[in-house]
């Protein structure tokens, strides 16, 4: 097959554990591109996360960040595409959060808001703490979000709910707003889950850059590690499961790579792409 766009995502496929990209993975997505493959970072991230690390590849091309509600080329001030909550929708959510007690965040595609501080060992906390002012998010810490969701009208592309100690009640509360059916509701790890606009995901993202540039779905590759990557997976000509994935994305890949610490996009890249 003649495969034309890649879509990777970042945390536990592209990054290895210390947040990295190999020269293995770098130097297999380099030549790709070089032979006219179209390389989409696809991610959860914040687009300003996500533009940092794909400048890091040496190549340009298209960004699908916050779950695919925010569709972007790195070097483009335009975005192709952004799907975000209305300020009815951000402030319900945020009335249900505020209930379970549970440590949440809106973000827009390059800011964070929340009531409580971030807490330093954050990636978005240490992102910043390593680029430059003027590439790094911004945090607006506030007890009464409500304002904010005003100063940020149609920018607010997804929310986060976050806890490490009660898993039980993690799950209770994602259940509770999936059963909802008025939201998408996925989680990226093992301590959160996210919430989007009905009808965004990663799936729908990869769907809609596609069909822009105009690739054929069975073109197209998609390679993830957690729930929140399923949608794309289904969708792709050939779904790659990282060797660390949860069972749940291994069981409706087409193929299984290596992990995200042994370099496996780049050997995927290696096997489909470039041999």
């Amino acid at each position: 097959m003649n495969y034309k766009l890649i879509c990777i995502d970042m945390d536990g496929t592209l990054l290895d554990d210390n947040h990295l990209i190999s020269e293995e993975n770098k130097k297999a997505i380099k030549e790709a591109h070089n032979r006219g493959v179209v390389i989409a970072v696809t991610t959860g991230r914040l687009f300003t996360s996500a533009s940092y690390s794909y400048s890091l590849l040496d190549i340009e091309g298209p960004i699908i960040a916050s779950n695919g509600t925010y569709i972007r080329e790195r070097s483009k001030e335009e975005f192709i595409y952004k799907d975000t909550f209305t300020l009815e929708e951000c402030n319900e959510l945020n009335e249900i959060l505020n209930k379970s007690n549970l440590t949440h965040y809106f973000y827009t595609h390059n800011t964070a808001l929340g009531s409580e501080t971030l807490p330093e060992n954050h990636p978005y906390v240490a992102f910043n703490k390593e680029v430059s002012e003027d590439l790094r998010i911004h945090f607006c810490i506030k007890e009464d979000l409500s304002p904010l969701f005003k100063e940020y009208e149609n920018e607010v592309l997804k929310a986060i709910v976050i806890e490490k100690k009660d898993k039980e009640a993690l799950l209770k509360v994602k259940n509770e707003l999936k059963s909802l059916d008025k939201f998408e509701v996925v989680s990226s790890g093992p301590y959160n889950f996210e919430i989007m606009k009905k009808g965004s995901s990663k799936g729908s993202a990869v769907q809609r850059l596609a069909e822009s540039l105009g690739i054929k779905q069975e073109q197209v590759i998609c390679m993830g590690d957690n729930e929140n990557d399923l949608s794309m997976i289904r969708y792709a000509g050939l779904g790659i499961a990282m060797g660390n994935a949860v069972d749940l994305l291994k069981n409706e890949a087409n193929y299984i790579t290596d992990t995200n610490v042994n370099s496996g996009v780049g050997k995927a890249i290696r096997k489909f792409v470039l041999n």
